[in-house]
């Protein structure tokens, strides 16, 4: 069997094999999850997400206005 490092004859074909592979069993490891999880929750998990990202960019924020006053005096 020619070793894939070497570029044998048929190595690209088993790699994209091997990726597609990779992804569906990515999408049947989802798809237990959403089974596993209540339906609310991912509503609830993008509402603090976004809640998060609104914190960071206060904090971004409070920085550069932090910048701007010295800077400017």
């Amino acid at each position: 069997m020619p070793d894939m490092a070497q570029g044998g004859a048929g190595s690209s074909e088993r790699f994209r094999e091997a990726c597609e592979h990779a992804r569906e069993a990515r999408k049947s490891l989802f798809r237990c999850f959403e089974e596993l999880i209540p339906p609310g929750f991912a509503e609830h998990r993008r509402a603090a997400r976004r809640e998060t990202l609104l914190a960071m960019r206060s904090l971004l924020d409070a920085a550069i206005e932090r910048v701007e006053k010295r800077t400017t005096n």
